[in-house]
Parts: C-alpha cells; sequence; structure tokens
C-alpha cells in the first residue's frame, strides 16, 4: 500500500493541523499545485492526494485533472471552503474520489484515506491485498529475528510505515498486539528446543535472546501454564508412553 499521504493547500496553519491529525501517516505537504505536481513527480509512494480546490496560481480542479492524466489510480480528497454545487461537480468530473467542505470533518477524512487506501489500484491488486502483504513481512520478520531484541520501530521499519500505523493494522489482520504476537512465536521456539534438543533452560534462554533464565522461565509458564522443564517432562513422558505400545 503507498502509505504517504500528500496535503496540498495554501494555508501553513490548516496543512500543520491536519498532519497533526493524520500522525498514523507519512505526510508531505506543498503549499501550492505545481508544488504537488513536482512532488509527485519524484515522490512514487504517495498513495491519497489531499487537495484544496481554492489556491493562488493554477486552481485544485485543474492540478486534479493533471494528475488523473498521469496517474488514475491516484486517490485524491478534494477540500473547499465553498459549498457550490457547481465546484463539486467540477471536481467530481475530474474524477476527484471525495469531496469535503472546510472546516473539515476530520474523522471523515481519516475514513476517506482508509477507504482510498484499500480501492484497487491500477496494478489491479487492492490496498487491503497489499497490507495484508506488508503485515505478513512483519510476520516473517519476527520469526527470523525471534533470536534477537527486536521492537515495533525495527520492524516498522522492515516494510516503510510508521510504528504506530504498522500497530494499528497488524493487531487488525492478526488479532494480537506486536509483543504479544513477537512472545508467541519466541515460546513456540522454546517448545521445539525442548523438544527436539538436548540444551537446557540457561542454554535455551540465552538461544532465546532473554537477559536470564528466570524471565524465560515466567514468560514461558504465562503462556504454557508449565514451567520449561515441566513442559520437557511432560513431551517426554507422553514419548515413552507411545513407544510402549
Amino acid at each position: 500500500m503507498p502509505d504517504k499521504i500528500l496535503i496540498v493547500d495554501d494555508d501553513p496553519e490548516f496543512r500543520s493541523e491536519l498532519k497533526d491529525y493524520l500522525e498514523d501517516y507519512q505526510v508531505m505537504e506543498a503549499s501550492d499545485g505545481r508544488g504537488a505536481l513536482e512532488l509527485l513527480s519524484r515522490a512514487n509512494e504517495i498513495g491519497v492526494v489531499i487537495l484544496d480546490v481554492s489556491m493562488p496560481g493554477v486552481s485544485g480542479t485543474e492540478i486534479l485533472k493533471e494528475i488523473k492524466k498521469t496517474d488514475p489510480g491516484l486517490g485524491i480528497i478534494i477540500l473547499t471552503g465553498h459549498s457550490s454545487k457547481d465546484v463539486a461537480i467540477e471536481a467530481l468530473k475530474g474524477h476527484a474520489d471525495d469531496y469535503i467542505e472546510k472546516p473539515p470533518d476530520i474523522p471523515r477524512i481519516k475514513e476517506s484515506i482508509e477507504r482510498l487506501l484499500e480501492k484497487k489500484d491500477g496494478t489491479g491488486e487492492t490496498g487491503a491485498m497489499d497490507i495484508r502483504g506488508k503485515v505478513e513481512k512483519v510476520k516473517r520478520f519476527i520469526e527470523r529475528n525471534c533470536y534477537k531484541k527486536i521492537t515495533l520501530q525495527d520492524a516498522s521499519q522492515s516494510v516503510c510505515l510508521s510504528p504506530k500505523y504498522l500497530s494499528r493494522i497488524f493487531k487488525q489482520y492478526t488479532r494480537k498486539g506486536f509483543s504479544e504476537y513477537k512472545l508467541g512465536i519466541k515460546i513456540n521456539k522454546a517448545r521445539m528446543l525442548l523438544e527436539k534438543t538436548g540444551y537446557n533452560i540457561n542454554q535455551i534462554s540465552d538461544k532465546l535472546g532473554y537477559e536470564n533464565a528466570e524471565s524465560f522461565i515466567r514468560q514461558f509458564k504465562n503462556l504454557t501454564h508449565n514451567t520449561p522443564t515441566e513442559y520437557r517432562r511432560k513431551i517426554r513422558k507422553n514419548k515413552n508412553k507411545s513407544n510402549k505400545r
């Protein structure tokens, strides 16, 4: 999913205020239409443009038409201080994806952004599918690095998303928070080591990146309701029963 949002408005205070509200996203700014086109020509990860219709120089509706000529799949939200039906009709004729009057309803802008990012893009892949792909990539990142002390920041950098946004979509798709999921992977690795190797508890604790065995034992028991030693004993007992049959 293209995860950058471009705000195009000649009012710096409004841009700053809106940027604060959109803290879940990577936000870029332009003070006029030409500046927006310049950014769009260089920053190909922009997924949604929030475009003021009334700016000095080239109007927002003219910029809208130029953007749609070069990138038809780019989501565009038109903002206007005018409640004119003519402005709305002109914007929609230019293939704007949404039209919101100023002062804007911020939750509605956020809702519109999320909807546009999930729309089908020009490659035939949906934004939702791409989000799912990034979540799967983070899951693989956790599995590869479960022996290390990785953070949400590390994972977010691996998929070019902000930590806050990654945290939200990760929980949405996995039903678990980042730390909870990471701990589950680590404990599953511990189970495998207890079942298939002769490593003692201290060695397993070290391999999994714990500072001490006590922390490992405590977390293992919280998730499995057994200490590592108890778990290994039960596994071996069950194996012995199976072998005698």
